[in-house]
């Protein structure tokens, strides 16, 4: 007799998340214009979350357009946050440490994105963001005032807020 093995967590659509939370940058109030720098945070230990980085830089390739913005992808070793440089946003891979590297965003006031609800949640991302099987936007918004990050009223409208 075989077993259907059945996976406990679905796996993330790394290219469309990245894609949804690019355009996610054209709500914010003065948002970024030009090259714009996303620092892809994983960790090289765990396989899911290198994979994630694998498939966002792919998606980026030399530049993905978002409104007046481009943006760029920068891999980042979770260790290695704080010395990520002038970046634009910390997107969080699956599997990071994201208390260190969210309060690393805060400490620089720079939006973090992740496609793990559980960031937003316990208030080291800014949003979440999720592609399969619909679209959805999370946005914790003590994290967002604690960077500054504010949104239009319009994209207020089309997301959920805890």
């Amino acid at each position: 007799m075989a077993l259907l093995s059945i996976p406990l967590c679905v796996h993330a659509d790394g290219a469309r998340e990245i894609q949804v939370a690019g355009r996610t940058l054209t709500f914010l109030d003065g948002g970024p214009s030009g090259k714009v720098v996303f620092a892809i945070v994983f960790d090289p230990s765990k396989p899911a979350s290198v994979a994630e980085k694998d498939e966002v830089m792919s998606a980026l390739g030399s530049g993905m357009a978002a409104g007046g913005a481009t943006i760029v992808g920068k891999p980042v070793e979770a260790g290695a946050a704080a010395s990520a440089g002038d970046v634009g946003a910390f997107y969080m891979t699956h599997g990071v440490n994201y208390a260190a590297v969210g309060a690393v965003a805060k400490s620089k006031k720079t939006l973090s994105i992740s496609s793990d609800m559980a960031c937003v949640q316990s208030g080291a991302c800014v949003m979440g963001v999720a592609a399969t099987p619909k679209v959805e936007i999370v946005v914790n918004s003590a994290t967002a005032a604690a960077v500054g990050a504010k949104f239009k009223a319009a994209f207020k409208m089309m997301i959920k807020e805890i």
